[in-house]
């Protein structure tokens, strides 16, 4: 009698389980390792752009420009984890970066306690108190999502912006608190003295933040936190609560607000009430929308285009607010994908072979459209300085030219410099939209 090989004995007509392997020469492990290096590439090309920043923009004031950069991207991320996530609106999410900041001010002034730490790890302070006060506040306010939950966050907001100048010993009166972050234990000898060290510090939180949130929406509870966005009934039915979804989600946003808010307060070394009052809290909302809800790396680009606008643009212009509302309200009402979904409707279109095809519609276009809203910028200008300059200074400088505003001729070549160009953007577009429907179109030329 012989007895088979149960390793070989396979019957008739059955096939044989495919063994597991490691071999990269497979195609299931070359699609592994393909996708792992999709995933890594953006984060790895993320951090060495942070390293190499400094060596291009060298003065302080640059560095001093990227810190707040910095510091904004991880507030929108922690923003966007209720508002594109969760779906959770809230009018009053910067009390909780306000008081992570605040908290890390106080552990600054403790010289015992802060001389024993070093800086890198302050603003895990800071988040720990945004999220406890984030789970207070979350307890009730969580129940219900939408109209209810907005007037709640607005509610708490104003609240708590009311107590900073009622209660002096935690949030400082009118002058709010400053330390100084030069006290803290040294960091394998960095004392942080210099803002490049503060920049690396920054940049560094930055990546773990960004990869935590990023993280975090890849869990079930992130994952849900998106269906319960959708569509909370069916949520329910599945067996998933969706208060404590929502809950999870705002206690973990509430935490990278106060990590932001600890990274505030080391950059800047003071805070007061503009901190966590509703202005900053509708900054924050208008920079995440700038960006996009609907992407994750939507609120990064609208950080760094806000933060631009009210930094670089204000050095030129005191009417830089004004710009950014007119930039805002044409996102949310043409694009409400934000800067992002406008760069990711291209997807396609590349994944098609046809971007070529729309390089000259949209220079045709798009050209003449930025020269007329130069010449409508250069209106608005004029129209300021004529009616808020000092009496007898008519001299003023638009797009690097000096004129008289008090004679016409400026005047007559900025509104036809407006007119010709928005007239001609208005006369190329149903090219473009051709151009645009075609170029999303399979098959054809290429």
């Amino acid at each position: 009698m012989t007895v088979s090989d149960p390793r070989t004995d396979i019957p008739k007509g059955a096939r044989p389980k495919e063994q597991i392997t490691t071999d990269p020469s497979k195609p299931a492990q070359r699609m592994r390792s393909g996708s792992l290096v999709l995933t890594l590439a953006p984060w790895v090309i993320a951090s060495v752009v942070l390293a190499i920043l400094p060596m291009v923009f060298t003065n302080n004031s640059a560095l001093t420009i990227m810190n707040q950069m910095s510091i904004t991207i991880v507030f929108a991320l922690a923003y966007n984890m209720l508002l594109g996530q969760g779906g959770m609106l809230s009018f009053g999410h910067a009390v909780y970066a306000g008081v992570g900041g605040f908290a890390c001010m106080h552990i600054m002034n403790m010289s015992d306690f802060f001389s024993t730490i070093p800086l890198v790890i302050l603003p895990v302070f800071g988040g720990l108190f945004g999220m406890g006060l984030a789970m207070i506040v979350g307890a009730f306010s969580t129940r219900n999502a939408g109209t209810v939950f907005a007037m709640i966050s607005l509610g708490v907001g104003e609240l708590i912006a009311a107590c900073s100048v009622i209660i002096v010993a935690f949030f400082g009166g009118e002058e709010g608190i400053s330390g100084d972050r030069t006290y803290a234990q040294p960091f394998f000898g960095v004392e942080f003295l210099q803002q490049i060290e503060v920049y690396y510090l920054t940049a560094g939180w930055v990546v773990i933040s960004a990869a935590l949130m990023y993280l975090w929406s890849r869990t079930p509870v992130g994952r849900m936190a998106n269906a319960v966005r959708d569509n909370p009934e069916r949520a329910e039915f599945l067996g998933y609560s969706s208060r404590w979804v929502r809950f999870y989600s705002f206690v973990a946003s509430g935490f990278f607000a106060g990590v932001s808010g600890g990274l505030f307060a080391i950059n800047y070394e003071i805070l007061t009430e503009e901190n966590l009052n509703t202005a900053s809290s509708g900054i924050i909302l208008l920079v995440t929308f700038l960006g996009g809800v609907g992407f994750f790396f939507g609120p990064i680009i609208g950080a760094i285009a806000f933060t631009l606008l009210q930094t670089v643009l204000s050095l030129s212009t005191e009417l830089w607010a004004f710009y950014a509302g007119v930039l805002f309200l044409s996102t949310v009402m043409f694009f409400p994908g934000g800067l992002a979904g406008l760069l990711m409707m291209h997807v396609p279109v590349f994944k098609l072979g046809k971007a070529s095809t729309l390089i000259m519609p949209y220079l045709k276009t798009l050209l003449p459209a930025a020269i007329g809203l130069m010449g409508l910028a250069a209106l608005v200008e004029m129209t300021f300085h004529y009616r808020h300059g000092a009496t007898g200074d008519n001299e003023m400088t638009v797009f690097w030219t000096t004129f008289d505003s008090h004679t016409l001729m400026p005047w007559l070549v900025a509104g036809a410099v407006a007119l010709i160009g928005l007239g001609i953007a208005k006369a190329t577009a149903p090219a473009l939209k051709d151009a645009w429907n075609e170029a999303n179109t399979a098959g054809g030329a290429s």
